[in-house]
């Protein structure tokens, strides 16, 4: 069975909101680690299939940043935080004080992978909660995978199940601004959630699709 006939508008505007209460968590916690303000939003959230999912991205063969953990509990899943490279060098450079920083040089510097799998934990665990505190769902983030390869390896992982039943995946777009920093220099990545085929009844129920 495929749900994206059965989602409107007024869905997705849950899921944003579910997004705004996760991202202005993630922000306090990034603002503690940065030691500065940060602000996250979510200027939207939508439905797409496989191939726009893989065009936000840039394309299956595009090089990124991914962390990526699975869902466990009353619906499981997988979720993947995707970062341009670029933007995520610029992030890290930030947070680690190091400006010769790069995700493309090997061997890559433990101290900027370990930052990014931090900021992956408090992303993904500040959604996970967000999602969980509406849904009245149980639900439990496993410890966030980094990798930086091609888009389309990265995400494959969660798509064997899906692909089976759905052709959609629910995307959250996520700004971060840090203060003093032009807009230009915004960090925007997409979170992708992917439940598994049963877990889209558990989350559709809890938000009122029958």
């Amino acid at each position: 069975m495929t749900y994206n006939q059965k989602i409107t508008s007024l869905h997705l505007d849950v899921f944003k909101e579910i997004g705004n209460i996760g991202a202005a968590h993630a922000a306090t916690a990034l603002s503690n680690l940065l030691g500065k303000k940060i602000d996250m939003r979510v200027p939207k959230v939508e439905m797409v299939s496989f191939n726009d999912m893989m065009e936000l991205a840039g394309g299956s063969e595009n090089v990124v940043v991914g962390i990526y953990l699975r869902i466990e509990g009353d619906a499981e899943g997988s979720m993947f935080f995707i970062l341009p490279i670029e933007q995520a060098n610029r992030f890290i450079r930030r947070l680690i004080f190091d400006e010769s920083f790069d995700f493309k040089k090997r061997p890559v510097s433990e101290l900027g992978l370990s930052a990014m799998q931090e900021m992956g934990n408090i992303l993904s665990g500040s959604y996970l909660s967000a999602l969980s505190d509406f849904t009245n769902l149980k639900i439990y983030p496993t410890v966030p995978g980094l990798s930086v390869d091609m888009f389309g390896a990265i995400i494959s992982i969660g798509l064997i199940e899906l692909s089976h039943v759905s052709d959609n995946v629910i995307v959250i777009n996520t700004s971060i601004f840090e203060d003093g920093v032009e807009d230009q220099e915004t960090v925007r990545g997409h979170f992708f959630l992917l439940p598994d085929p049963d877990s889209f009844d558990a989350i559709f129920k809890a938000l009122g699709v029958s």
